[in-house]
């Protein structure tokens, strides 16, 4: 498999001790932007390999968050698994992990451990809760931590039961944020020379990432609720039923608030007390989206794009995934690309939504099949894999 070697962090080494999506989402994206990503499965592989879709030990799903990595087969139940990964890591630039605290503890692999073999190590630990406070020990699910964070509680419908967000938000927010930290100590590095340990977590992920909510509970507005498609802090901004479905409407600021009045034929709008400003749009959000979906719902959703496009108003469509991945737009961006795959044949993936003029991304690689690469990783590392002890199930 093409390692290829002209990506920004070309030349760069990730030992990835990652398992299912947080941390092997970060580890791909280092991947993507050209480090040579050494991805430790255990003798079974890492469990989305077998996600629906798989044929024998390869599926989509582990393609999809382990392109462009080398796979290798290491047991970490035996003192030679252990011995080498600490070998690898002495060598290594960026290492991520994604166990419970404690358990890389126990192992002799913690950032404590493995930094006083190579003090320019950059140790990235993605747990459930974080690696401090009373519930660190806790494991980490995307579901319990969107509960637990809040984000169920304003996903939904107003009264109605709470509702996950139909991505998991707090996995891929947990390795985006573990990304960020990592490039923020490597050039922490380049400034003193020494590594350092990041520490994000699926709880501090969705704890962070609600800059919203967050602003109306500190400022002493109330509680957030579930708003369905409303938006906290602008009306109408939300999706409005059409004759044949659904559109959104972002009236984000007075100018296009007035706009749509006169799209919609009721400039009379502008000047009612209850809608003249913002403030007031919010307070009386659902009356005004009771009215605007009382016009919209009278034609099809091309007219209300092609009016609301004309007149600069913005809106959208509200695709489903087969009209998402033929839009030409997400089509333009280079958003889908196509790989081939030894076992699963052709595949389409996602393309990267980080654009770089001179070092872009490579998202063409494929994810490794199992073990493809342990021979290659421990011999230029100096190991003797017999395949007693190291792999030995």
């Amino acid at each position: 498999m093409d390692q290829g070697n002209t990506g920004a962090l070309a030349g760069l080494r990730v030992i990835d001790l990652t398992q299912v999506m947080a941390g092997p989402f970060c580890t791909m994206l280092l991947a993507d932007l050209g480090a040579d990503v050494i991805k430790i499965e255990p003798p079974q592989g890492d469990s989305t390999r077998t996600m629906p879709g798989a044929v024998g030990t390869d599926s989509p799903s582990f393609n999809a968050v382990n392109r462009g990595k080398r796979s290798v087969i290491v047991n970490l139940k035996t003192r030679e698994g252990v011995e080498a990964v600490r070998t690898l890591a002495r060598s290594a630039d960026i290492f991520v992990e994604n166990y419970r605290p404690g358990v890389m503890e126990s192992l002799g692999l913690d950032y404590a451990s493995l930094s006083a073999l190579n003090p320019r190590l950059i140790y990235a630990s993605i747990s459930g809760y974080g690696q401090t406070g009373p519930q660190r020990s806790k494991g980490g699910f995307d579901l319990v931590a969107q509960g637990v964070s809040g984000i169920m509680s304003v996903t939904g419908e107003p009264g109605g039961a709470p509702v996950k967000s139909g991505i998991p938000l707090t996995d891929l927010g947990a390795g985006l944020f573990a990304t960020v930290g990592i490039l923020a100590a490597l050039e922490h590095r380049h400034k003193t020379g020494r590594g350092q340990q990041v520490d994000t977590s699926l709880l501090d992920a969705g704890v962070g990432l609600s800059v919203w909510e967050s602003t109306q509970y500190f400022s002493g507005r109330g509680i957030p609720e579930r708003l369905g498609s409303a938006h906290r802090m602008s009306a109408p901004y939300q999706a409005f039923r059409c004759a044949d479905g659904y559109i959104t409407i972002g009236g984000a600021n007075d100018r296009t608030f007035h706009r749509i009045c006169e799209v919609l034929c009721h400039p009379e709008w502008r000047e009612m007390p209850e809608f003249l400003t913002d403030g007031m749009r919010i307070r009386n959000r659902a009356d005004l989206a009771a009215r605007i979906e009382a016009i919209t719902s009278t034609k099809l959703r091309a007219h209300w794009l092609e009016l609301f496009d004309a007149n600069n108003i913005p809106c959208g469509p509200i695709n489903d995934y087969s009209q998402v991945f033929e839009d030409p737009q997400v089509i333009a961006r280079e958003l889908v690309v196509d790989v081939e795959h030894p076992t699963l044949g052709a595949i389409r993936a996602l393309g990267s939504p980080i654009k770089l003029s001179a070092t872009p991304p490579n998202v063409r690689r494929r994810a490794p099949l199992l073990g493809e690469h342990t021979e290659e990783v421990l011999s230029q590392a100096g190991i003797r894999d017999p395949g007693s002890g190291i792999r030995r199930a």
